[in-house]
């Protein structure tokens, strides 16, 4: 169901709309996670740095996508809180258009640079199979995952974040079962976990298109909002393009560091994939304050309230450092019994040394989860109200301090090094979207006005 968020407490809103946005997240998480699970305990330590190691490639092309289709649905949520639902249907048409073209040009693009790219980030020639047809199948399935995060980005960009959440339940039900089916029963091996994936982000997509059609007729569109309308196109490309270029800086600097990872074989590419699944669980929660405080602010931009947005942000930010806080002294205790879900805990001193690799980057990287919470916030709140270029600068940022300081410090310290350059960039990322959020919200309060896309 569609939610106003432009009146009413804002706390109060915004838990109601992030609490199942958090549960669907956690359970989008267990997408990768159950596939890791599989096969790092069916198949083996190998398998599991074969997909550890196509990993950042896989998430740099979603995260690029989910950049535009989130640039897009920032547009319907203004349209949304201003209350032209002419526009707002506009607003989907186009952009259904605009990821359609986005899907082909990025599927065509991965097929022709998949060979140099998983070279050129040091993946062993022992995995370099199972690494290549695992993004391989990813990409041609890219159309499902696109679809489901434009179809559950625009009911979120009208307040309903339950939907997205039942049908995300289900894919996951779905993604869990066909793995298990595809890799043990048919013997797929590390394809099966790829199979299983996009056939599952397909569902939830026709999920979403189906509920839409039946229950949400303010999102119905006939054919004329279908006309291709060259300006109104370009102010949705406009911010979506600097969302995707952030989103896929912060992919690339993933794929850096994985770079510097590879170098070290396969015991620590697990080991680091171990480890980055344990924590993109936990800031679940902080990830889910910040699509929220977006969803906010695009419609308290919409309906010209900046004092809801101000506020929505003091409070988001003391419930993300809690969230954060809790999530670092979790992980920091039972670190080890955590990363043993992943590995098989017996003898064998390869698995030994995955977990104790693993626990390092955990150790290391928990205590800076304040500055990563706030983050979140600040970026959501920006990107709500529009400006798409400091999230741009922000990630660039991040980008040049995650990929220096991986490769200077892994030179001098090995693994450890690569440790440090998470924390290094989330803390200067975090200081510069503050500055720039309370800089944006005092001149938009001063100067009370707003320009939407006509």
């Amino acid at each position: 169901m569609a939610k106003n968020m432009t009146e009413g407490a804002s706390l109060k809103l915004l838990l109601s709309f992030m609490v199942p946005l958090l549960i669907g997240n956690v359970f989008q998480q267990f997408y990768n996670i159950a596939d890791i699970i599989i096969v790092g305990r069916t198949i083996g330590v190998e398998a599991l740095a074969s997909v550890g190691a196509a990993t950042p490639l896989f998430m740099l092309l979603i995260v690029v996508t989910m950049g535009l289709t989130n640039g897009f649905t920032v547009i319907t949520g203004q349209f949304y809180g201003a209350n032209d639902y002419e526009n707002m249907r506009k607003s989907v048409a186009t952009s259904t258009i605009l990821s359609g073209i986005a899907v082909v040009l990025f599927t065509v693009l991965i097929m022709i640079v998949i060979n140099p790219v998983l070279h050129a980030m040091n993946v062993p020639a022992d995995l370099f199979e199972d690494a290549k047809s695992y993004v391989v199948i990813i990409g041609y399935g890219l159309f499902a995952m696109v679809a489901y995060n434009l179809l559950s980005g625009i009911m979120r960009a009208l307040g309903d974040s339950k939907t997205p959440l039942y049908f995300l339940i289900i894919a996951t039900i779905v993604n869990i079962f066909l793995a298990l089916l595809f890799i043990i029963k048919f013997g797929w091996g590390v394809p099966g976990s790829a199979v299983a994936l996009v056939i599952s982000q397909g569902v939830s997509a026709v999920l979403c298109l189906l509920y839409i059609w039946k229950k949400v007729p303010v999102l119905h569109i006939e054919k004329h909002h279908w006309q291709w309308d060259k300006e109104f196109a370009k102010a949705h490309l406009k911010l979506a393009i600097p969302m995707a270029a952030q989103f896929s800086v912060m992919g690339l600097g993933m794929i850096f560091i994985q770079s510097v990872c590879n170098k070290f074989g396969a015991t620590a590419i697990a080991a680091f994939t171990s480890a980055m699944r344990v924590e993109q669980l936990a800031l679940q929660p902080m990830i889910s304050f910040g699509v929220a405080m977006a969803v906010f602010s695009a419609q308290n931009y919409g309906a010209r309230r900046f004092d809801r947005i101000r506020t929505a942000v003091k409070q988001c930010s003391i419930l993300a450092v809690s969230f954060a806080m809790v999530a670092a002294v979790a992980i920091y205790f039972f670190s080890e019994d955590i990363v043993k879900i992943f590995i098989e805990s017996d003898a064998a001193s390869q698995n030994l040394e995955v977990i104790t690799m693993a626990e390092e980057y955990l150790h290391m990287s928990v205590p800076f989860y304040f500055f990563l919470s706030q983050l979140f916030i600040f970026r959501g709140a920006i990107q709500g109200m529009g400006i798409g270029m400091v999230p741009l600068i922000s990630s660039s940022i991040e980008l040049v301090l995650r990929t220096t300081a991986a490769m200077y410090l892994a030179s001098f310290l090995g693994y450890t090094g690569i440790c440090y350059a998470s924390p290094i960039s989330w803390t200067f990322s975090a200081l510069f979207l503050a500055a720039n959020f309370y800089y944006f919200i005092n001149v938009f309060e001063k100067k009370e006005q707003i320009v939407i896309p006509e």
